[in-house]
């Protein structure tokens, strides 16, 4: 069909299955430290602790404005060269995907009425114990899409790390391309991979967003 040649993948399918493996991995474990940091990030900013809140803000700033490339590149070859190729890869995703978790997180924070963590500190519970059991639980409900448009992102953003040679999907398909010559089929299946993984995830977030609202 339109001269497209895909008898490779009775081959080489073993790699795109390779590839995947380690995709979802290194979105599963960067999704995990990125929640954990972007979290506890965004509840420091709201807190607006004197020393502490402008140096989050700076740092949040600064990562926004230099692209992940470079990011992975500062990282793989200068912060973490001690670590394993993977988990360099995951530190600098997480570097990048905390910050705009952070920022979801200060504006759904935000979004809870006032009243929620004067009641909280009413009955005896601490700043940190407010933050956690009250206003976390109804910021989630808040900035479910963001949030989930973030990990839809994250599993495309693992691609970018090909450029330091892990073996993820997309240096799968580049390796494919080498080995057999062609130069657009093996990218289809690459394409289409991605695009069955977030629609997929897509589907399952309007699952938990329905189920969500059902309790409200």
């Amino acid at each position: 069909m339109f001269g497209l040649n895909f008898s490779f993948l009775s081959k080489y399918w073993f790699y795109y299955a390779d590839g995947l493996m380690v995709t979802l991995e290194l979105a599963f474990w960067t999704l995990i430290l990125a929640t954990a940091v972007g979290v506890a990030m965004g509840m420091i900013r709201v807190q607006n602790y004197k020393i502490i809140s402008p140096i989050i803000d700076g740092w949040i700033n600064f990562i926004r404005g230099v692209p992940v490339m470079v990011q992975i590149f500062i990282v793989y070859y200068g912060i973490a060269t001690s670590l394993p190729q993977f988990w360099a890869a995951v530190v600098s995703l997480t570097v990048n995907s905390s910050v705009y978790i952070a920022e979801h997180t200060r504006a759904g924070m935000q979004a809870v009425n006032k009243g929620q963590m004067e009641a909280a500190r009413c009955i005896g519970m601490s700043k940190l114990q407010a933050n956690w059991f009250i206003i976390i639980p109804q910021a989630i409900k808040n900035i479910l899409p963001s949030l989930c448009n973030e990990f839809i992102l994250l599993i495309k953003e693992t691609s970018i790390v090909s450029v330091i040679a892990l073996h993820e999907l997309t240096y799968t398909s580049n390796s494919v391309r080498a080995n057999t010559f062609l130069a657009f089929e093996p990218l289809i299946v690459t394409a289409v991979i991605y695009f069955v993984i977030t629609y997929m995830l897509k589907k399952l977030i309007g699952i938990l967003e329905r189920r969500l609202h059902a309790h409200d």
